[in-house]
């Protein structure tokens, strides 16, 4: 009987064991194969890596030019001193996202802050000693030997007028531009002093932190030396993203990010705290003291906070003079609405009988940020709250560019809103 068992047992089994004798040498190669191609791949995404952050990350390019134009007596600032001669500016983290413009997370004088410095695409990493007259040359050429300080105030108030249109506000500003400019409080603006000044007028985010300085919602600026600047901290992202480790962010599809970014950030009333403050901002940017201003890039990324839940803006790039915009529009050539853009997302109807971009936006402000809300808002809200908020930022999407509805819905529509979410949160630890 165990006779008739083992031989079935062995007729059972031994043409499988063959067969898997058979097999495993071709398993072996797969598996080296799958181990290769592993190698390979990871390979391949450190060199991505190691390449793309050599082009994004040139702060040590940033120092050695400013430090050099500083030395030569061409630029001046209220922060040349610690950053080239006593070395106390700390550069940490990169955080650049486009090569031409280098921002550094540092630390100064005891403070968290962001370090940022513009490097003309003209510039390549590689160039070496011939950067810095190069730089000279294009950058730091205005004003001229010989112009007087009337004449700088004139010249400066000519600038802000082209960019941010003729409005009666601009000589208050141009104070504020000579009172930087006179970091040292001497009562005068030496030419170095001047051409930083002017430098940093060309930065698009320098002019509109200076015409949002002390409302709250813009990072204050704390120094400069030429065209590189530094604003208080690094405000945190409310992108998908910021809540993800950075080596998984690139691993995980974008379906993913947003679930993980209800888990992992702010608690929905702190939501509701930031999206009041990013409504405060659009407010500010209608028709406020320097003209208007449209967000040009609008997404979660930019939306940024402090460690008290206060909405600050993490990037302004993307934020533009309503002059600029107009400016840029005017009269060019289109075949269809996309060729009438500027930036990412500001957009104009394109008059296909005439070829040529209208000047009135597709969307306000506001439309774009009621479409940023309805994902960050509208998950993990109240129950009571979800249907009335839902109506509200739907109708707030629909709002056009058009300078009549603007002016009679725009305000009325931002008001509900900004009362709504302050009822859900008002008389609560989160304010």
């Amino acid at each position: 009987m165990r006779r008739l068992r083992r031989l079935a047992h062995l007729v059972l089994f031994c043409p499988f064991s063959k067969g898997l004798q058979g097999r495993l040498p071709g398993l072996r190669v797969k598996y080296v194969f799958l181990v290769w191609l592993g190698v390979l791949a990871g390979s391949w995404l450190a060199y991505v890596h190691y390449s793309s952050y050599a082009e994004l990350c040139r702060g040590h390019v940033c120092r050695v030019v400013i430090c050099d134009q500083y030395r030569k007596g061409i630029i001046s600032g209220s922060i040349c001193q610690d950053l080239c001669n006593l070395q106390q500016v700390e550069w940490r983290t990169c955080l650049s996202s486009v090569p031409g413009q280098q921002v550094y997370s540092g630390l100064w004088q005891g403070k968290e802050v962001t370090i940022k410095c513009g490097l003309e695409e003209s510039l390549s990493w590689k160039a070496g000693a011939d950067v810095a007259p190069r730089r000279e040359l294009v950058l730091f050429d205005k004003p001229t030997r010989g112009t007087s300080i009337k004449e700088f105030r004139e010249m400066t108030l000519s600038f802000l007028k082209a960019n941010l249109g003729d409005l009666p506000s601009l000589p208050a500003l141009v104070g504020q531009v000579l009172l930087m400019a006179d970091f040292n409080k001497d009562s005068r603006v030496s030419l170095a002093e001047a051409r930083s000044l002017w430098a940093l007028l060309q930065r698009n985010e320098f002019l509109l932190l200076l015409s949002l300085q002390g409302r709250g919602h813009a990072a204050p600026l704390l120094g400069h030396c030429g065209d590189l600047y530094v604003t208080e901290g690094v405000p945190r992202s409310s992108g998908p993203a910021a809540a993800l480790p950075a080596l998984l962010r690139p691993l995980l599809p974008p379906a993913l990010h947003g679930a993980l970014q209800q888990w992992l950030g702010p608690a929905w009333p702190w939501r509701a705290k930031i999206a009041i403050g990013l409504l405060e901002f659009v407010e500010e940017l209608f028709h406020g003291a320097y003209g208007t201003f449209y967000m040009c890039e609008t997404t979660l990324a930019n939306v940024g906070y402090t460690a008290k839940y206060d909405f600050r803006m993490a990037d302004l790039q993307q934020v533009a003079p309503e002059a600029a915009v107009r400016r840029f529009l005017r009269g060019r050539h289109c075949e269809r609405s996309a060729d009438c853009t500027y930036g990412h997302d500001c957009r104009a109807p394109c008059d296909t009988l005439l070829r040529q971009c209208k000047g009135d936006l597709v969307q306000p402000n506001l439309a774009k940020v009621c479409e940023l809300l309805r994902d960050y808002l509208l998950p993990g809200a109240p129950a009571g709250l979800r249907a009335e908020l839902g109506r509200q930022l739907r109708t707030c999407t629909t709002l056009s560019g058009l300078a009549s509805q603007v002016e009679a819905h725009h305000s009325l529509v931002l008001s509900h809103l900004k009362t709504l979410l302050w009822k859900e949160i008002s008389n609560t630890k989160y304010t």
